[in-house]
């Protein structure tokens, strides 16, 4: 499912590309050296954080879905430990310090919204620091089951639903 804007030029030579059955789907291919371009999954980070039975949230102060609410989440840069990534996220929106991060889940795109194709969500407790918005977010707070607020992405619907329904995760 490709849902950014085709490749129109190799990256190798600048020549133009076209689309060409290659390994199973179409590809942009360069029409000059016929190299085949591979196009890579977007991959999130996210952090759920369960503190007295409540989970930490941050509301969202830019678009995509400005004013609702999500997880602690943001993209892994190229080269960099998704663990660390996470950690770096949740200091970055929510001025918290993480420890003993693990794995959860890991959410294939769950709709066709511009944004990860894959997020990796880690579970961890608080290390440090005092809940303050930072980043893109307008505020973070913490949330019982039943007072959840307008949550963002499907992705978060999904983490938050099997967390107030004790399914464990996939």
């Amino acid at each position: 499912m490709t849902r950014r804007e085709p490749v129109r030029f190799c990256i190798r030579c600048g020549a133009p590309t076209e689309a060409r059955p290659a390994f199973g789907r179409l590809r942009a291919v360069c029409t000059r050296c016929a190299y085949i371009h591979f196009e890579d999954p977007k991959v999130a980070v996210a952090v759920f954080i369960v503190r007295e039975g409540k989970v930490l949230l941050i509301q969202r102060r830019v678009s995509p879905e400005r004013g609702k609410w999500s997880v602690p989440a943001g993209y892994v840069e190229a080269g960099e430990d998704p663990r660390q990534a996470a950690a770096r996220e949740c200091r970055e929106e929510t001025g918290l310090e993480v420890k003993d991060l693990q794995l959860r889940d890991v959410i294939a795109r769950q709709s066709e919204v511009e944004g990860a194709d894959i997020v990796i969500v880690f579970e961890g407790t608080v290390a440090g620091g005092v809940p303050q918005p930072g980043d893109d977010a307008e505020r973070a707070s913490f949330f019982g089951p039943n007072e959840l607020p307008d949550l963002a992405f499907p992705s978060t619907r999904l983490i938050l639903a099997r967390w107030r329904n004790g399914t464990p995760p996939a």
